[in-house]
């Protein structure tokens, strides 16, 4: 497939804007400086370059968490708005709001004056304090579901701060949004969302998020590993399986992109729910060798490594784990043959 050849950021260009970003910033912030440096423009899903997106992800993901939570979600809202013909804002910064929860419901309808407009309340909305616009899913009168494009700097938005209350992952500010009549621009047709083939391109990107912070993690104990005088078998053991952990992280999701980019438009929910769970796993398996290999000192003396190791165990809350574990052996169950051939 011919790669896009437009000036997408790269892992290059990105850890140059990166390594220039003021630490004393807050993620918004952070993130409305790469933005403004075109440092959020990846190449699109199943074009060609799906792993430059995808490292792009990663390392942005190595250096915060908070930061990438914004990053990621502003980033597939550019892939969203692209493959669905939404609305072009140049500038803005997005939010992905989709979310859905029994007790706060958000709906779309047209008001007096035949205007769509959105009403209710959405939970989990990553950087409302900080990005202008969001995508938001919502339903109709009828109960089709919808995806609607907000001004969050318009009226009948009121960004609360109610909802939030976890230690991990607080940087990213994930609070309550509520919308009364605000002003929505349907992106794409009832059900679009969900049933887009980039749907599955977008589920998959989090997982090479959760691959970058244990990347960021096992760095650590690579180095502390390399550092000694004398050798510590049983720090030399759990880095051993940190390797093994992530080299399979690693090669599944390399697979993963190569298959997207070779069948742009085919269903990819199998392979990405693979990729986000065996992420998942290995970020889990990091984190736990990680920190019994090094022990208290740098949860308790080192800012940086105590906020990655209390914010990847919330970030990674954003797998279904059981169920989408089940919901995968049931996709499995409908092939005649077992997939595993080398």
């Amino acid at each position: 497939m011919e790669i896009d050849r437009l000036p997408y950021a790269s892992a290059h260009t990105l850890a140059q804007a990166l390594a220039q970003l003021d630490p004393q910033q807050s993620p918004g912030e952070q993130l409305a400086q790469l933005i403004a440096s075109g440092q959020d423009q990846l190449p699109l899903p199943a074009r060609g370059a799906m792993l430059q997106r995808w490292q792009c992800l990663a390392l942005a993901a190595q250096h915060d968490l908070a930061l990438v939570k914004l990053y990621e979600g502003h980033t597939d809202a550019l892939a969203i708005l692209a493959e669905l013909d939404g609305p072009s804002r140049p500038g803005a910064a997005w939010g992905v709001w989709c979310a859905e929860s029994p007790d706060a419901a958000v709906v779309l309808r047209h008001n007096g004056a035949g205007e769509q407009v959105i009403s209710g309340r959405k939970q989990w909305c990553s950087g409302a304090s900080a990005l202008t616009h969001a995508l938001v899913s919502c339903k109709d009168a009828d109960g089709e579901r919808h995806l609607a494009a907000v001004a969050l700097r318009g009226p009948g938005v009121t960004v609360t701060d109610e909802g939030w209350h976890a230690v991990g992952m607080a940087a990213s500010g994930s609070v309550d949004v509520v919308f009364d009549e605000a002003p929505a621009i349907p992106v794409g047709d009832a059900g679009a969302y969900l049933s887009r083939p980039g749907f599955w391109y977008g589920g998959a990107g989090i997982a090479a998020c959760w691959y970058g912070a244990a990347q960021a993690l096992a760095a650590y104990l690579h180095a502390a590993a390399r550092g000694q005088v004398q050798p510590d078998p049983h720090r030399l053991a759990h880095l051993g399986e940190v390797d093994v952990a992530l080299g399979a992280a690693a090669a599944l999701l390399r697979a993963t992109a190569a298959s997207i980019d070779r069948s742009p438009g085919a269903y990819a929910g199998r392979m990405a729910m693979r990729a986000r769970l065996a992420a998942e796993a290995a970020a889990t398996t990091v984190l736990t060798h990680v920190t019994r290999a090094l022990g208290a000192g740098p949860l308790c003396r080192d800012a940086r490594f105590a906020r990655l190791a209390a914010d990847l165990p919330v970030f990674l809350r954003q797998s279904h784990a059981e169920r989408d574990l089940a919901t995968l052996g049931g996709l499995l169950t409908q092939q005649e043959e077992a997939p595993w051939a080398l």
